[in-house]
């Protein structure tokens, strides 16, 4: 057994979850990266624990896979982007809430996963503090993942306090790299924001528990269709068979809700060529 296909709902959002979820599996997708936010499945709803019971349902009818993504744009400040974050000068706390809720909907829905990541450190603000804020804020919802038996997978995102791999090994390292706490890879970010993408990849795979996967080019930030940047796939997806990696590859193109069921269809069949590619049989791939 090795990855699961998967598509981020978060590319989704002018769809009902239900018909995304439809769509998904019509498409041969196995499993789904499910970012919670007010059109799909909303962290602060008060029937938040009814509507995951039907999410469930929604999973467990097309046997999806499911890891559950924390990285909305606006669910908790209608201005601000991702504001509150781990480490914001104020309202800290909620962004543990929020992670709080998420790793409940993750035990509910029976995924492993709940992928996290810091936030952009407000000017002024000393390294020192930096650290502080982001490892309390960890150690808090880690104690509630522990409980759980779900794992956190900080995402080195580029341009937030830890912005490559490297920074979250060390968040690893300082918190003694706990068994329930590990790391979550975007291919893309490899490409664009580390110096040698595979080196990197081999380098931590024994902590990477949760996959992400668009195209991009070198020093922007730009979530791109697969085959239009400068990732070069295969030699990506090869090590990650070769290393026994079995969790999710999602498809992370957020700005794309506007093409949706297009953009996964190239998506899914790019991944096929790349694999193919890599020498990967893609009929052993849960999809």
């Amino acid at each position: 057994m090795t990855f699961t296909l998967a598509y981020g709902t978060n590319g989704f959002a002018d769809h009902r979850l239900a018909d995304a979820l439809a769509v998904l599996a019509d498409l041969g997708y196995g499993g789904v990266s499910l970012t919670l936010d007010h059109q799909h499945l909303d962290p602060f709803a008060p029937d938040l624990f009814d509507r995951t019971r039907d999410v469930a349902g929604l999973l467990d009818r097309y046997g999806f896979a499911v890891a559950v993504e924390t990285g909305a744009r606006y669910v908790m400040d209608p201005f601000r982007k991702h504001e509150p974050t781990l480490v914001s000068d104020t309202d800290r706390d909620r962004r543990v809430d929020l992670l709080n809720r998420a790793v409940a909907v993750a035990a509910d829905l029976g995924a492993d996963v709940v992928h996290l990541w810091s936030g952009i450190l407000p000017d002024g603000v000393s390294e020192e503090t930096g650290w502080e804020r982001v490892l309390a804020g960890v150690e808090t919802v880690l104690t509630t993942a522990e409980r759980a038996g779900v794992t956190l997978a900080v995402e080195p995102e580029p341009g937030m306090f830890l912005d490559r791999a490297a920074r979250v090994d060390e968040l690893l390292d300082r918190l003694g790299r706990p068994e329930r706490l590990r790391m979550t890879l975007d291919l893309g970010h490899l490409t664009c924001n580390e110096d040698d993408p595979v080196e990197v990849l081999r380098r931590h795979r024994a902590d990477v528990v949760h996959v992400q996967v668009d195209d991009m080019r070198r020093g922007v930030h730009e979530h791109l269709e697969l085959g239009t940047g400068e990732v070069d796939l295969p030699p990506l997806l090869g090590l990650l068979a070769e290393t026994g990696y079995t969790g999710l590859v999602g498809v992370e193109l957020p700005r794309h809700s506007h093409a949706a069921p297009a953009v996964a269809a190239r998506s899914i069949a790019a991944l096929r060529a790349a694999m193919t590619t890599a020498g990967l049989a893609t009929q052993g791939v849960n999809q």
